[in-house]
């Protein structure tokens, strides 16, 4: 069986080539697995928002988020409910909503709560209109019977609390459970004496009361106090004729209080999606409103619940760079994959440094292997000359010299591997000579 000659085992370049390489891939590949398990999982495509009554002004604003969301190849299932309170109570349900439309100062946030605030997007004023005697202080409707909201409305929320600033209860008022166009109605046929709404200046709802018989709008004379009682409420002045100026409505201008609309997510909502809801919020509350200035919203101010952490960066920092030149699906990847990075530089460096010099130590390693060959077989030349192995030995050498000669190596290692053709060539020439009965000098 013919054996190996002595380069073919020295010089192997493939099993150099794995000797070298899968060590590299095995340590690679534990790197990223290890780095992996940081990565974030990717953005779910599909998520729930509690969105209030069909016909609100949160179901209308969660519907153009839907429409825009869906652009991004993004599912938003809207849950319809009575309002803020419910809103509330789904996000702390399991399987309830991730993310709600939550009017603002009807939270509680308790220090085990994990729901965090995405921004609060306009403001949504406190409309209290009614019937009789001009009044400016919620204490004139003592006595009266007031539609107060819904069940679960953050508008009876609001209502409230403060009617109880102003000493009215429901033992000194009758306190009923009507909102909307069913409140109006009531004022309007004046079965009720005031109806009190949180709704955004452009409803339908306001222009109808500010020009029905006999409905004032309240505006109130001791807002800048209840505000400083109650500081997620802000004092709004809505300027005279700025609903419809050939009223004028409003006839005068009036003191509001305010909450802010504000979206809340669930502590685990993923950062991509709340990065997202701020594009499209900005474009959907950016412009502007007769209550507030273009830019104002979406804002990180009149929130109940802690910022989300994207949302703190997006209000300190701006839009993070990679959704300024990457579209969202492609930036959300780079950022998830960029942990991956570690791994590779951490590998890199040390391999950039420690290959070269390695690479090196190897060529003259195979080098000096071959030069001990040599001098092991001139060594098992018998001292009497047998013609036999001195023809073995000639044999291995012009097998080493035919192959050497094949070999390459880089142009700096051109010395060495020269230096080795031209002993071998002075070891083949003194056997030959030994064979053939004379002597060479080793010259």
């Amino acid at each position: 069986m013919e054996k190996k000659t002595v380069v073919q085992t020295l010089f192997q370049p493939k099993n150099d080539f794995w000797k070298w390489f899968v060590p590299s891939v095995v340590v690679a590949v534990v790197g990223f697995i290890i780095a992996y398990q940081f990565v974030e999982p990717a953005p779910p495509r599909s998520f729930t928002l509690a969105s209030g009554r069909e016909g609100g002004w949160y179901h209308a604003y969660a519907t153009r988020y839907r429409e825009a969301l869906a652009a991004y190849g993004i599912d938003v299932r809207l849950v319809e409910t009575a309002g803020t309170v419910e809103n509330l109570a789904l996000l702390g349900e399991e399987g309830g909503a991730d993310l709600a439309f939550v009017q603002s100062g009807v939270a509680s946030p308790g220090a085990e709560d994990d729901r965090v605030s995405v921004a609060s997007l306009y403001f949504e004023p406190f409309w209290i209109f009614y019937r009789g005697e001009p009044g400016d202080r919620l204490a004139d409707l003592d006595g009266k019977r007031i539609a107060v909201g819904a069940e679960g409305s953050g508008t009876r929320a609001l209502a409230l609390r403060l009617l109880k600033d102003g000493g009215v209860t429901a033992e000194t008022a009758r306190l009923l459970p009507l909102s909307g166009d069913r409140a109006a109605e009531a004022l309007e046929a004046g079965e009720v004496d005031a109806g009190l709404f949180v709704i955004s200046p452009r409803a339908p709802l306001v222009t109808r009361l500010l020009g029905a018989e006999g409905v004032r709008l309240m505006s109130l004379r001791n807002a800048e106090a209840l505000h400083r009682r109650h500081r997620y409420l802000s004092v709004l002045t809505l300027e005279e004729g700025v609903i419809d100026p050939s009223g004028p409505l409003p006839a005068r201008d009036v003191r509001l209080l305010s909450p802010a609309a504000t979206l809340v997510a669930r502590g685990d909502f993923h950062p991509a999606l709340t990065d997202l809801l701020l594009d499209v919020a900005g474009k959907v509350h950016g412009e502007g409103s007769w209550l507030s200035e273009p830019g104002a919203f979406p804002s990180p101010l009149y929130v109940d619940f802690p910022l989300a952490d994207v949302s703190k960066d997006f209000f300190e920092n701006g839009r993070r760079f990679l959704r300024r030149v990457l579209p969202f699906w492609a930036a959300t990847l780079v950022n998830r994959l960029k942990v991956l990075l570690l791994p590779l530089l951490t590998l890199a460096f040390p391999l950039v440094k420690l290959v070269p010099p390695l690479y090196k130590w190897r060529i003259r390693a195979r080098i000096n292997k071959w030069y001990s060959t040599l001098q092991r077989l001139e060594a098992e030349v018998p001292p009497d000359e047998r013609a036999e192995r001195i023809e073995e030995v000639l044999k291995a050498i012009q097998r080493i010299e035919a192959e050497v000669a094949k070999v390459q190596v880089p142009a700096s290692y051109g010395d060495n591997l020269y230096q080795l053709r031209f002993h071998t060539s002075i070891a083949r020439q003194k056997l030959e000579a030994l064979k053939e009965g004379g002597s060479v000098n080793a010259e």
